[in-house]
């Protein structure tokens, strides 16, 4: 794969939120961000900019080599997966809040694969910005798990880990479904909901 050093160009403004796609350090200054992986990003995406955040992202991440491309983290070599940067106001909305769409809203037991879609960058992840997420995050699998092992699902795969660095998916992914609302969405959950009362830093 090549090694490249350039970010991939996106546009300025969130095409949904209206907000910036890559804020200012002022603009920052109050925002948490959270990293999700949940399959293929588009349908996950709209999840999450249908919560009160200030600004979501689509992207790559936990691979191998900078700035991959679409085509080649689709080769499986990159070892990326899909996911979504959130960024957030914890006055608005909780970490826990954020949690409680990635486990509805999604199959947190299929492995590296989301319904038809099968490949390492379909894998489920969670990827922690501080400790603080890292607790809640693994408290909210364990809760999780005994919902899905009462329906007779299986362990949960979800891969767990400090959020590696957030590489830009293309301009045209950004927001896939505003851009095409007619476009293809393979994200399912199990229908099963998450347990109100797992803590989650504020």
């Amino acid at each position: 794969m090549p090694d490249r050093n350039q970010p991939i160009e996106v546009a300025q403004q969130h095409v949904v939120l209206g907000t910036p796609m890559q804020p200012s350090a002022e603009a920052l200054d109050g925002l948490d961000a959270a990293m999700f992986g949940m399959g293929c990003f588009w349908g996950a995406e709209k999840k999450f900019w249908e919560a009160p955040v200030y600004t979501t992202a689509v992207g790559y991440a936990a691979g191998t080599t900078p700035h991959p491309s679409y085509r080649e983290v689709c080769t499986g070599e990159t070892g990326h997966a899909e996911v979504v940067r959130v960024l957030f106001d914890p006055e608005k909305i909780s970490y826990e809040a954020l949690l409680k769409i990635f486990w509805e809203t999604h199959d947190p037991t299929q492995g590296m694969r989301q319904g038809n879609d099968t490949g390492t960058q379909y894998r489920s992840g969670l990827y922690t910005y501080t400790e603080a997420q890292m607790r809640a995050a693994e408290a909210s699998r364990d809760a999780f798990e005994k919902v899905l092992a009462g329906a007779g699902y299986g362990k949960i795969t979800t891969e767990i880990r400090r959020a590696p660095e957030f590489y830009f998916a293309e301009d045209y992914h950004q927001q896939y479904l505003a851009k095409n609302p007619s476009g293809y969405c393979g994200l399912g959950g199990s229908g099963l909901e998450f347990p109100a009362g797992v803590a989650g830093p504020r």
